[in-house]
């Protein structure tokens, strides 16, 4: 596309889609450069100890092997910001996985095979890895994630409770979860005297950049991240990762371009998970149905080397209109691997309980869901009081329910059958906070008639090249084909990562002052331009992060079909549809791919996805993609997604909100509805499986003592 009129907001092909669909679009373990070497780690195989004792004999016996870096001869690194990150720097082992070795060999396959071959001990201590909603170690943490209060209140909810006409008081769990990206972790790392230069599978480069510089001893500006094609993240790449860190260490210890990149089965212990979520939801409403109490706890774990809590309380003080309301988080240390981000943390666990407990709610009046929702919609951030800077949720249920078709749903469970299938509807809203924060970028005309802009942005997948090229064609009212866009190098400047749905908003934010500041500069220019062309830059420090005086927040509506075999428990998603008030639209392809990207994690993480912790060894049983279920296409039948046009003058210059995690908020839900619409039976732990809803039919058909009667 060429022409200006619709350039933003246009369903634009991404940039670098034919270098990845014909392979030739590098990845950071593909670098290949001369004399580069493999590594690999070794694992701790003890759930709590420390080591006593390794024999690298074998290993450096092996042909190819050319080293083994332990606690006890790899380099000493300054403690790093995140202890996850402080590797082979002591015998301690805080839990099961976490790296007590690396080996470095001419090949993968020597690595590997040295890895093996080392010889760990090995005293062993006693571990707890079970989380309970009644464990007297749980305690409320100073805060939550992000940096939100781990409790809030108003009025008076347990007296409202107690005094109301309707009530429900469940509890719900979500087990813990794995983002599992297509391109595992990975990093290669290689030394120039006192420089270093990384190429990683990261979020953000910049972040990076700054933990290496701490625990190597080096200036910033000796350093150079490079992240050009990420095969996705979810958040699990959103901070430094062990890769980096051991590429970066076995690179100087043998003076060798050296990759690590890590097996999956390794991802679940070392590169973070959605912690298991236990919540207990008590809602009351008047006969009319408005609320009158809402009350959401939750119970989740950390580890013992890093705080990390959940904020799955959140977005309860966001949704809905309640004159009393309290927001409750709890944490308990276990001998875990460190939770960390994934996609919408605390809304997806979150909005997951709390859309179920509002279905419940509606079965206890015999009220339609969605006129539950649209009863109770708030005329400001419950909360905080703060005015919305734009709510369209209302209107993306009833836009929703219109393309549906709910207004025919008989609302009677169990009322739709068809052989042995059962047939039900569901529908649950979903809200995200918009979020930005500070960026660099520069924009350059040229003599021949192009411009170039650069950004650190890092795409993940989700087209950010492209969308930034939008935002620069825009702001400079020039066809989008004179646009060049460099990105993911940290040595173009401060960039956050791309994460919490804020990446385009705060990329876009810098691209767009640096475009219109070259406007300004080129309209008072006269003449052809200089050989190195004119140039302007902008920091939108002071800006982007500025107070704001509204709440800010995408919106939506989920609606979800499902049939239920009778036979074999079976649940199939038949139909799901999204509705979403997010800002402006940047890219409508680009868009709709994020939106129905995370509607379809969410089927996933409603059916499929199921992780577990072994008491007894203390990790993962679900440890790959043969035994950690996630949607294939197969699972997919229709899913498709629209948006409300949405004009909010409090965001941005392009007043968008973010879009990559709002799709997956909410829609387990829908499923999760869906299926008790279908079978009268209500599930309250994910996921539904074949044999726990199979169980729930039988228990459903023959209650307990009434068989052989």
């Amino acid at each position: 596309m060429t022409g200006t009129e619709t350039v933003l907001g246009a369903p634009v092909e991404r940039r670098e889609g034919r270098e990845k669909v014909t392979g030739t679009a590098r990845y950071a373990a593909e670098y290949d450069l001369p004399g580069r070497a493999q590594a690999w780690p070794v694992p701790a195989a003890v759930a709590r100890g420390r080591v006593t004792g390794v024999d690298t004999g074998p290993a450096l016996a092996l042909p190819g092997v050319l080293a083994v870096l332990t606690h006890e001869n790899a380099p000493r690194l300054a403690d790093p910001e995140d202890p996850t990150l402080a590797l082979l720097q002591s015998p301690h082992v805080p839990h099961r996985g976490w790296f007590v070795g690396l080996v470095v060999g001419e090949t993968l396959e020597a690595a590997r095979a040295g890895a093996a071959a080392v010889r760990v001990t090995y005293e062993a201590q006693d571990h707890d890895v079970t989380l309970t909603a009644d464990d007297p170690r749980a305690y409320v943490p100073e805060s939550a994630n992000g940096g939100f209060p781990a409790v809030t209140g108003h009025g008076d909810p347990d007296g409202a409770f107690a005094a109301s006409a309707s009530r429900v008081d469940v509890a719900y769990r979500v087990p813990p979860l794995h983002n599992h990206p297509m391109e595992p972790h990975a990093s290669t790392a290689w030394w120039d005297g006192d420089r270093l230069t990384v190429h990683s599978s990261s979020q953000g480069t910049s972040a990076v950049r700054t933990e290496l510089a701490t625990m190597f001893g080096l200036a910033e500006d000796r350093i150079t991240v490079l992240a050009e094609h990420v095969g996705g993240g979810f958040g699990s790449k959103g901070t430094p990762r062990p890769d980096v860190v051991l590429a970066a260490m076995a690179a100087r210890e043998t003076g060798r371009p050296v990759t690590v990149a890590l097996p999956r089965r390794f991802l679940p212990a070392v590169v973070g998970h959605r912690a298991p979520t236990l919540h207990r939801l008590r809602l009351a409403a008047d006969a009319g149905g408005r609320l009158t109490s809402l009350v959401h706890e939750v119970t989740t774990y950390t580890s013992r080397v890093k705080e990390f809590v959940e904020q799955a309380a959140v977005p309860a003080r966001v949704m809905y209109a309640a004159p009393a309301l309290r927001t409750l988080h709890r944490v308990t240390r276990l001998d875990v691997p460190t939770p960390s981000w994934m996609r919408a943390p605390g809304e997806c666990p979150g909005m997951y309980a709390l859309e179920t407990a509002m279905d419940e709610l509606a079965v206890e009046l015999g009220m339609d869901p969605v006129e539950l929702r649209v009863r109770n919609e708030p005329e400001t951030e419950p909360d905080s009081g703060r005015p919305f800077s734009s709510r369209h949720l209302v209107e993306c249920l009833r836009e929703g329910a219109r393309r549906f078709g709910w207004e025919g749903r008989d609302p009677r469970p169990g009322s739709r059958r068809t052989g042995d299938l059962l047939v039900g509807s569901g529908v649950a809203a979903a809200t995200y906070p918009v979020l930005v924060s500070p960026c660099v970028a520069s924009a350059r005309a040229l003599p021949d008639g192009g411009f170039l802009v650069r950004v650190n942005a890092t795409d993940i997948g989700t087209g950010a090249r492209t969308v930034c090229a939008q935002i620069a064609a825009d702001a400079l009212g020039v066809p989008l084909d004179r646009v060049r866009v460099e990105v993911a190098d940290s040595g173009i400047g401060f960039a956050p990562m791309a994460g919490g749905s804020s990446g385009t908003a705060s990329w876009g934010w810098a691209v767009h002052e640096a475009c219109s500041r070259l406007t300004d500069r080129l309209a008072a220019h006269a003449g052809p331009l200089p050989d190195e062309g004119i140039a302007a830059d902008a920091d939108t420090s002071g800006t982007a992060d500025a107070e704001s005086p509204f709440a800010r927040h995408a919106f939506g509506a989920h609606f979800a079909e499902v049939t239920v075999d009778t036979v074999t428990g079976e649940v199939r998603v038949t139909r799901m549809l999204g509705v979403f008030a997010a800002g402006r639209v940047l890219n409508a392809r680009t868009a709709r791919s994020q939106f129905i990207g995370g509607m379809t994690m969410g089927l996933g993480m409603a059916l499929t996805e199921d992780s577990t912790v072994d008491p007894a060894f203390g990790d993962f049983t679900e440890s790959d993609l043969a035994s950690y279920h996630v949607p294939a296409h197969a699972d997919v039948a229709d899913v498709d997604a629209h948006w409300i046009d949405e004009d909010d003058a409090h965001l941005n210059p392009m007043g968008s909100k973010g879009i990559g995690e709002i799709g997956i908020v909410g829609s387990a839900a829908a499923v999760g509805n869906a299926v008790h619409h279908a079978t009268g039976i209500r599930f309250r732990e994910l996921p539904l499986t074949p044999d726990r809803v199979l169980t729930g039919l039988l228990e459903h058909a023959h209650p307990p003592g009434t068989l052989g009667t």
